[in-house]
């Protein structure tokens, strides 16, 4: 059968795996009654919860004699390192844009890759139907920005069609007859190559393995694209490591090709097709599965390196224990390891004492993925402000610096440039008009400032403005940034928060619990008005005698508390503070010291 293997890039939102959904319904991959659930390529519960796709996913249709695989890719920058492995196995990219946003940070993230491996794109301008597209304008942007990534002559020639993902529709023409996708259909088939691979059929058989799972039932698989030969099932192969070593010889116990949304077991593949083998106990991502007699490993892309770190830790709070399973440093050691395996943008790396663990990744929404999915399998653990990662290069130290772009009403453009330029050492790069009383800017700021940043944002722009931001480029140190400049109200007692206490606090700032909320000793409680910390009492009660007062007895009205997310609540806190992540809770806490420490503190302070 004749083959294509194709990715699909778009932005967080963009409607990339609404489009796939009616790739799949058309090409007759499902039964005219099955029932399909929406977005049925995010099959994780965080992914359908959020609205993201964190997991690359392939699948594959039928279109008139000619077998697709299509690569549904994350749009997210956190997630990268997915992408950068994902572009290897294909051999051209449809790019989905949003035909009233144009082009956003995470498209060109994705679209740099792709273009620098020589990729020929397909640009699909999607929602044409909303009333604010502008599909002419979003096309030119397309084509600036392939020429801002230095893209050669064939790729700046790219066909585009107009589409609505929802409706099911793609068009040559943005007055077409709007009635099913048949155009994007032929046009992969006739603009993608088929895979460089098939003129190596003949040869002995190399696999570079992309992405790793687990099945229960199975074990350990692989997935990838085979470079050159065939496999069967029950074949003899090898993995080799990315420097040519080899790690293990193993018997392929179940070869497996994507059939619509399900793997389906096949007896044999040649070069091209994109495969799942089980079999393995050792091989992992970047590894070259061969046959016996290879020597050469299939050389891989490089990853781009971390630029944040938190430290994970076991939760030692005085309420520890009662809502998780998985308390152990031991445990958690051994689920961050499995994690760093299957996940090549993450780094694990032990801290002196062994009881906690420092993670390095791309970002804090990765971080936070990763620390919700630990919540949810039961863990308890308490976790540090994330910390930017400093390179030196030639005896320079440079940071991270991260392309922002905002869209933002314009009565509050200079609240956020004060913000951004100001102590948070940004660089305004672009700053224009995007329609209907709206302002894009677009700056450079260091990772750094921009930990913690999102809240005031949002407070900044009352809700209404968007903030995207990815990875721009390694630059000299900026110099120092400020933090917080607000104080926390810490707990001086411990057992359960009290009405009357609460309503009495809220002179002094906003609360982050309700009453009969377990609090202890050192557990911060809300944000003082000041930038100091301040110890409160919040299980004081009110002084009860046998006298009733006029208008001093009437119920006690509270405002409702802020209720932080898994991601704002590490954004938010400083370098002597945890959160505290249990199953049922997130609370936020200052670090507890030792017996010692806190008398070589006291002496210090005089």
């Amino acid at each position: 059968m004749d083959l294509r293997n194709i990715a699909i890039i778009a932005h967080v939102d963009h409607g990339k795996t609404t489009l796939v959904d009616n790739l799949l319904k058309q090409s007759g991959s499902f039964r005219e009654n099955q029932a399909v659930a929406e977005r049925a390529m995010d099959s994780n519960d965080l992914e359908r919860e959020r609205g993201i796709t964190i997991l690359a996913k392939a699948t594959s249709v039928e279109w008139k004699g000619t077998r697709i695989n299509i690569v549904d890719t994350p749009g997210h920058a956190d997630f990268g390192g997915e992408v950068e492995r994902i572009l290897s196995m294909v051999d051209g990219v449809v790019l989905l844009v949003d035909a009233a946003e144009g082009p956003m940070p995470q498209t060109k993230f994705v679209t740099q890759k792709a273009l620098a491996l020589g990729l020929r794109p397909i640009v699909v301008l999607n929602k044409v139907d909303k009333p604010d597209a502008e599909p002419d304008r979003a096309l030119d942007e397309v084509f600036d920005l392939f020429a801002a990534l230095d893209a050669d002559e064939d790729q700046l020639d790219f066909p585009h069609l107009y589409a609505s993902g929802r409706a099911g529709w793609a068009d040559a023409d943005l007055d077409g007859p709007r009635k099913n996708l048949d155009a994007l259909f032929n046009l992969i088939v006739r603009h993608v190559p088929p895979p460089r691979q098939l003129k190596h059929v003949d040869e002995d058989f190399r696999m570079l393995a992309t992405t790793l799972g687990a099945d229960p039932f199975i074990g350990r698989i692989l997935t990838g694209r085979v470079e050159a030969g065939r496999i069967k099932a029950g074949a003899t192969v090898k993995a080799l490591s990315r420097h040519g070593e080899t790690v293990e010889r193993f018997r392929v116990s179940k070869l497996q090709a994507f059939r619509g949304l399900s793997l389906q077991e096949i007896e044999e593949a040649s070069a091209g097709d994109i495969v799942t083998l089980a079999g393995m106990s050792k091989a992992t991502v970047a590894d070259t599965i061969c046959a016996l007699a290879v020597e050469d490993p299939i050389p891989s892309q490089p990853i781009d390196p971390p630029t944040i770190s938190v430290t994970f830790g076991i939760n030692d709070s005085p309420l520890a224990g009662r809502d998780g399973k998985k308390v152990q440093s031991r445990v958690i050691r051994e689920r961050l390891m499995k994690e760093a395996e299957s996940n090549v943008a993450i780094r694990v790396a032990d801290t002196p004492g062994g009881e906690a663990f420092e993670v390095s990744g791309r970002g804090e929404l990765q971080m936070g993925v990763l620390i919700e999915n630990m919540r949810r399998e039961g863990f308890e653990l308490s976790i540090s402000r994330p910390q930017v990662i400093l390179r030196e290069k030639d005896g320079v130290t440079v940071e991270p610096i991260e392309e922002v772009t905002i869209d933002v009403d314009d009565d509050y453009t200079g609240a956020v440039i004060e913000k951004l330029t100001g102590a948070r050492k940004g660089e305004m790069v672009d700053m224009r008009p995007s329609g209907t009383g709206k302002t894009r800017i677009i700056a450079h700021v260091p990772s750094r400032g921009l930990i913690g940043y999102h809240g005031e944002f949002l407070t900044d722009t009352r809700g209404t403005g968007v903030l995207n931001r990815v990875f721009h480029a390694w630059q000299p140190h900026k110099g120092p940034i400020p933090g917080r400049r607000a104080g926390v109200l810490i707990s001086m007692e411990n057992g359960q928060s009290v009405a009357y206490a609460l309503w009495g606090l809220e002179d002094r700032g906003r609360m982050f619990i309700g009453p009969q909320e377990e609090v202890y000793e050192g557990m911060i409680i809300g944000e003082h008005s000041r930038d100091n910390d301040l110890e409160v009492n919040p299980l004081k009660g009110k002084k009860l005698t046998n006298i009733r007062a006029s208008g001093t007895d009437e119920a006690v009205r509270l405002t409702p508390p802020v209720k932080m997310s898994l991601e704002e609540a590490i954004a938010y806190i400083d370098d002597d503070e945890l959160v505290e992540v249990t199953p049922n809770a997130i609370r936020l806490r200052k670090r507890f010291l030792d017996p010692h420490e806190r008398k070589r503190q006291a002496r210090a302070a005089g």
